[in-house]
């Protein structure tokens, strides 16, 4: 085993304050680097040394790969941490980590090809026996192509981007005559996403949940999996809550799904901590959709049920230790729910909100977790995702979890910009959610069409009330939020904004 004494995190924000916090812990000096927006940053107070990568945007800083080799030559450390985002899925970076002489903490350039490369997965999957959506295995060449495959398969049918994810040159095609433009669009979104324009077909499944796996593998051929996550609270196909264990799985389930994912994880040579995401249909049949070969940004609801530090294993592991428990030794206890913070105007289609934190209430107690980057005083940035925090709950049940989140998000206080803080408590207080009934079109069905559908049932008359109603109420609740409100009636916080905006 070698010993890591120094780390370099290249990254910034909550997951590199998360990541040095480990390393602190663990007797690890740790490294820091910084865009100029970021000079007084969380992260870069926090760390041993901080060194400048260069000018805000983040194709000039963050994703900078050999000035960020560089400062780690110059400040002499042992290993990178990517985190999540930027370079942490990039196989040419983790190649000249190691090709430096450092170590890479992530899984070998290889298993990121393979897993990267959404055709190449499914393909390695059909061959280690993991079930994958009906479809393509081999990106589509053409609209003709697509059309024939799609009658193979039965409409709807998606065209998926096969070089990236996160919804980018996604397409539901639901009949033959919308495939030629769906196609063209798909295939422009990939390659201005990606610099890729391949796609290919899956079925699209209905009423569909998406429960992820954690796995992690040694390099000495050892794989375990620690449970899923429920992730199937999304946001045009980003993820905004989640949860573990899911509402859904019995222990043979779990079994199945939990085998699957091993076995994924070890026909693509992997090694330390990954995800396999599944999509589960209305029939309970699973299907591999996708591996992030990183640590997801949810990890934390795995750490809350299974009282592991998942970054204390990453670092363990890249050092080369074998994994320190069996698959028979991982036990879920209780539950965990976490809400992303997004600095984002739920009532103004999520658009990002950009300015100064000037006063910051966060939430404590027991069994609460806030896993964030910011402090009272920092400015959001325009160049960065607007995720704020990670708030993080642990009860015995799910309802208590629940109740416990309900509870937290109430403390939970930013001015200055706003937040999702009254969306996530509008979803956490809804019946649906409450009794797990909702997979991946919930929030499309239940906060955007349902508020549609209301506001298109109203008078002008009532609209104009309304709006009236909703400055008074809305100067009221940015000064103080307080108890979630009930999502279907008409005082939430965000129904009343995009009343008053709707309105005018």
């Amino acid at each position: 085993m070698n010993k890591i004494r120094k780390v370099l995190i290249a990254n910034r924000g909550e997951i590199a304050v998360r990541v040095l916090r480990t390393c602190r812990e663990m007797g690890i000096r740790t490294v820091a680097v910084y865009s100029e927006a970021d000079r007084t940053a969380l992260h870069t107070r926090l760390a041993d040394e901080s060194y400048c990568v260069g000018p805000p945007p983040a194709g000039e800083s963050y994703l900078q790969q050999d000035t960020i080799l560089k400062i780690a030559r110059q400040a002499d450390v042992d290993a990178i941490h990517p985190g999540y985002g930027f370079l942490s899925e990039n196989p040419v970076f983790a190649e000249k980590v190691e090709k430096t002489g450092l170590v890479f903490i992530g899984p070998p350039a290889s298993a990121m090809r393979i897993m990267g490369d959404k055709t190449e997965a499914r393909k390695a999957m059909q061959k280690a026996g993991v079930p994958i959506v009906p479809g393509t295995a081999e990106p589509l060449s053409s609209v003709e192509q697509a059309t024939k495959t799609a009658a193979q398969v039965g409409y709807p049918v998606l065209l998926k981007a096969a070089a990236g994810g996160g919804g980018k040159g996604m397409r539901i095609v639901e009949s033959e005559k919308d495939m030629a433009s769906s196609f063209r669009s798909a295939s422009s979104e990939a390659q201005s996403a990606f610099g890729d324009g391949r796609v290919y077909i899956e079925k699209y499944l209905e009423q569909p949940r998406h429960i992820e796996f954690q796995v992690f593998a040694d390099q000495h051929g050892n794989a375990i999996h620690l449970g899923e996550r429920e992730c199937s609270i999304q946001r045009r196909h980003q993820k905004v809550i989640e949860e573990a264990p899911s509402a859904i799985l019995d222990p043979e389930m779990r079994t199945k799904m939990g085998e699957a994912a091993v076995k994924a994880a070890l026909a693509c040579g992997y090694t330390n901590a990954g995800t396999i995401e599944f999509l589960v249909d209305k029939h309970r049949n699973f299907y591999f959709l996708e591996m992030n070969t990183r640590l997801q940004v949810e990890h934390p609801v795995t750490e809350m049920v299974t009282g592991l530090d998942l970054v204390r294993l990453q670092l363990d592991i890249a050092a080369g230790a074998k994994l320190p428990l069996g698959q028979q030794d991982v036990r879920l206890n209780g539950h965990a729910l976490e809400c992303r913070i997004y600095a984002e105007d739920p009532s103004n289609n999520f658009l990002p909100s950009i300015g100064k934190i000037t006063h910051l209430d966060k939430p404590d107690g027991p069994g609460v977790r806030e896993d964030s980057g910011i402090t009272s005083g920092d400015e959001i940035s325009l160049y960065y995702d607007p995720m704020i925090s990670k708030l993080v709950v642990w009860a015995d049940t799910r309802e208590h979890a629940i109740e416990r989140m309900r509870r937290a998000l109430s403390e939970y206080r930013i001015l200055g910009v706003a937040t999702t803080i009254p969306f996530c408590a509008w979803v956490i207080d809804h019946k649906r959610f409450r009794q797990a009934d909702f997979d991946t079109h919930f929030v499309k069905e239940e906060f955007f069409d349902k508020e549609d559908q209301q506001l298109n049932s109203l008078s002008e008359t009532e609209l104009h009330a309304a709006a009236i109603a909703a400055t008074i109420h809305f100067e009221e609740t940015q000064q103080k939020f307080s108890a979630p409100l009930d999502g279907h009636t008409a005082s939430s916080p965000w129904r009343q904004r995009g009343w008053k905006e709707k309105a005018r």
